[in-house]
Order: structure tokens, then C-alpha cells, then sequence
């Protein structure tokens, strides 16, 4: 098969896929960097490289789950609050193998959405990347992930768009 055959192959694959589908194989580190590599290849104006990106394993994403749980029964009203969702929350970054925070530094070199948009380019490198390796994956972007700037540690030209939540498949 030629490059451009197998590019478009992987290009009509690509799909998010949720953490209920992943297995309980462990991703390894050497795939793990090839898609945030793939991530890093993306383009971007001024080479500014808006992306940071933290990779979240192992008890690290558990402590994550905890508190991303515990912002949303702090932010829901009792009428608001649904006991199904809050489960969810753990469940999704518990089940997932890697869960990896997205990162858009604004570098004020270049305008804010151009950032944004070489930022979302890095995630569909991974997403490509992810799909190559058969990796499920996808990005999501919950409100609350806009309290975790400590733990994120987030700057004030810095914003989270999200995370992109990664698991293997069968």
C-alpha cells in the first residue's frame, strides 16, 4: 500500500472512542510518546509550540478522578447534582489507561485563536497516532476542568481545552 492509501485509511478509522470500550491492557510508554511526538509535529505560526501537554497514569490519574469528582459535587447545586454523572467522572478517567490534560499557551507572538487552532491540530496528530496503534481515544472538554488550573498548574497565559483520555482496545 502507498502512503497516501494508507493515510487515508487511517484518516476514515479515526473516531472517538469512549473509555467503556478500552481493555484493561496497559498502553506502552514507547506508544505513549509516539503520540505526543505526533502531537509536536503539528503546525503552528511563529513556531510558538502552544501545546503543554500532562500526561496523568497510574495513581496520579486516580488522585485526578478524585478531584475532578469532588469539583463537581462542590459546583452542583443538591436539585443539579446527579449522582450518575458524578460516577461518570470517575469511571471514564479510571477506565482510560492515560489521560493526558490540553494545554493552550498563548504566546501573545501570534493571535489567541491561532493557538487554539495549532493546539486542536496537535490533538488530531494524536488522534491519527492513536488510531495507527489502535489506541482508543478522545477529547473531552467538561467545564470543570477550568477549576484544575493548580493542579494543573496553569498560567495566566495558559487555558485547558480539555482531555484527551486514551485506552487500548481489543
Amino acid at each position: 500500500m502507498n502512503k497516501a492509501t494508507v493515510l487515508k485509511e487511517i484518516i476514515e478509522q479515526r473516531r472517538s472512542i469512549f473509555p467503556k470500550d478500552y481493555t484493561d491492557t496497559e498502553i506502552s510508554q514507547e506508544v505513549i510518546d509516539e503520540i505526543l511526538h505526533s502531537a509536536t509535529l503539528a503546525p503552528n505560526h511563529k513556531r510558538t509550540k502552544p501545546w503543554r501537554f500532562k500526561i496523568f497514569k497510574g495513581e496520579e490519574k486516580a488522585k485526578l478522578a478524585s478531584e475532578m469528582q469532588a469539583i463537581y459535587k462542590a459546583t452542583q447545586t443538591e436539585q443539579l447534582f446527579l449522582e450518575k454523572k458524578y460516577n461518570d467522572i470517575g469511571f471514564k478517567i479510571n477506565k482510560a489507561n492515560v489521560v493526558v490534560s490540553i494545554i493552550v499557551n498563548f504566546s501573545g507572538m501570534v493571535p489567541e485563536w491561532e493557538e487554539i487552532a495549532a493546539t486542536s491540530m496537535a490533538v488530531q496528530n494524536m488522534y491519527l497516532s492513536c488510531t495507527a496503534n489502535n489506541i482508543g481515544c478522545y477529547w473531552s472538554s467538561p467545564t470543570i476542568v477550568n477549576a484544575l488550573k493548580e493542579s494543573l498548574i496553569i498560567e495566566e497565559n495558559q487555558k485547558c481545552l480539555g482531555l484527551f483520555y486514551m485506552g487500548s482496545l481489543e
